[in-house]
């Protein structure tokens, strides 16, 4: 594992300016693949959805796939990018296992879109408009399983495996120009920037874009170069990033082990480079090519994309409502403050608050819930929010059942352990772990003559008019029934038997 040397982040950044560029690679939802007719679905046992055309055999012919061109132009719209009147796809050669056929076909000097922008906003309200080199067409690789060894990666492997089902996959790579002048807020704006990219992507219903299975994936390029300067330094890729904590965190430690490097008076390796979620390391991949070194040439088998200028109009008119727009209305219609709703979205749970309050839940119900109790496991487990195993629904249910009196915010929480612990539905939950508010009023009435009696005290004062001295008695019956008795009913039987 690495023993990158780091210089501290705060310490990095009065030497050095920072400079980010950011792929994110989106596999589109079409029902088949960029070229050929093969199923485009996830999870299929290996090597059984693959055809002549994606294993790249001779005499294959690609087609396009009509649906994903479509996709791709929506995708540059709601970038606000120009569309191509005229592009084509290339060749782009280098040789790996798991590319069969060699190249993967691409867009090089022609993409579909370019010239866009996407304008982020960061948990302080700021907004930081990030600009779009271009996004382009293409098709994704196979995946390689490499066997034996510690890492999972090819070094130390004793044998690899290739599954071709993802060959063919349409794909869409959106790439920024330099992001400069970020500094301290790098880290944030990448995650910021990824986040609410994906946000758009499940908008448009291009893509599921779950980061855990690698339908939206980031790269992060990052450079450092003397403070002042306004240069370019030599840029590291980190590949296939795949959630936005990560991002962030991979951003943060380039920095450092850039820093850290420049500052010993060495030169920086342009290379790719592995994220070690585990860790929160990164490591050396392979010495990073040049476009020169794909040796890039125009596709012989397909003929040029030509969009015309109605069908994008056309297209213009099925954009959704946007992501912003659509954080403006619904914090009206929540009743959110400008700061519950920043807090919302920094912690990643705007998506999930809302298909909670979907599901039934009052919004400052399903808020408080996934701010809470939720974002904390989430912190101490160092996990994404989305990926604690805990649904909308799942929250929803729950908040029912504290709407109905079956339990309270303590008990709730019990029932948030064993959704995180994979024990079931939240009902199920509740009768295995005998969670149920007791609301039978033998059981009540004798635990309060109980408390009653141990604290002759408090119930004298209560009885002379101190109706608030009932808080204790109510705690002592709590704890004798566990947190399972009804609070409001139990403070009910203390005034009718003491006044």
């Amino acid at each position: 594992m690495s023993t990158d040397t780091l210089l501290s982040f705060e310490e990095s950044l009065e030497k050095f300016d920072p400079a980010m560029g950011l792929e994110v690679h989106v596999e589109l939802n079409t029902n088949t693949k960029m070229f050929c007719g093969c199923p485009a679905v996830f999870g299929g046992e290996p090597n059984t959805q693959v055809c002549p055309t994606c294993l790249g055999l001779p005499g294959a012919m690609p087609a396009v796939n009509a649906k994903a061109v479509e996709s791709a132009m929506r995708i540059g719209l709601a970038l606000n990018c120009e569309i191509a009147e005229w592009c084509r796809f290339a060749r782009k050669n280098y040789f790996y296992p798991d590319m069969p056929k060699n190249f993967q076909t691409s867009q090089y000097d022609e993409p579909i879109a370019f010239e866009g922008y996407l304008d982020v906003e960061l948990e302080s309200g700021e907004i930081v408009r990030i600009d779009i080199e271009r996004a382009h067409m293409e098709e994704d690789t196979g995946k390689s399983l490499h066997v034996g060894g510690a890492t999972g990666r090819i070094h130390g492997a004793d044998h690899s495996l290739v599954d071709y089902n993802r060959a063919g996959i349409p794909l869409i790579e959106i790439v920024t120009k330099p992001i400069m002048g970020s500094r301290e807020k790098a880290p944030e704006i990448a995650k910021a920037y990824v986040a609410q990219l994906r946000e758009l992507i499940v908008a448009l219903g291009v893509s599921d874009a779950r980061m855990d299975q690698g339908s939206i994936r980031a790269d992060v390029n990052l450079s450092l170069a003397p403070i002042g300067t306004g240069e370019l330094g030599t840029r590291t890729e980190t590949k296939n990033v795949n959630s936005l904590r990560s991002v962030e965190r991979a951003v943060r430690y380039e920095m450092q082990r850039h820093a850290a490097i420049l500052s010993a008076g060495d030169a920086i390796l342009q290379e790719t480079r592995h994220w070690h979620e585990d860790t929160g390391i990164t490591t050396s991949g392979r010495p990073k090519s040049d476009a020169d070194d794909y040796r890039y040439f125009p596709e012989p088998d397909l003929v040029p994309v030509a969009p015309s200028r109605e069908w994008v109009e056309e297209l213009k008119g099925t954009l959704p409502e946007l992501p912003r727009e659509k954080r403006a209305r619904l914090q009206k219609d929540w009743g959110f403050s400008d700061l519950e709703m920043r807090d919302t979205i920094g912690a990643g749970a705007f998506g999930l608050v809302e298909e909670t309050i979907a599901a039934g839940a009052a919004p400052q119900a399903a808020r408080k819930w996934w701010l809470s109790e939720l974002a904390r496991r989430a912190n101490d487990t160092g996990t994404d929010i989305a990926e604690l195993g805990v649904t909308p629904a799942d929250v929803a249910a729950v908040q029912a059942l504290v709407d109905a009196g079956s339990l309270n915010d303590k008990l709730a929480r019990q029932v948030f352990d064993g959704l995180v612990a994979g024990e079931g539905t939240p009902e199920e939950i509740v009768a295995a772990r005998g969670l149920a508010i007791v609301s039978d009023e033998g059981a009540l009435g004798s635990a309060v003559d109980k408390a009653i009696a141990e604290n002759p005290d408090v119930a004298e004062k209560i009885r002379d008019g101190k109706v608030a001295a009932a808080g204790a008695l109510i705690g002592a019956v709590m704890k004798e029934m566990r947190g399972q008795a009804d609070a409001g009913r139990v403070r009910e039987l203390i005034l009718e038997k003491l006044t």
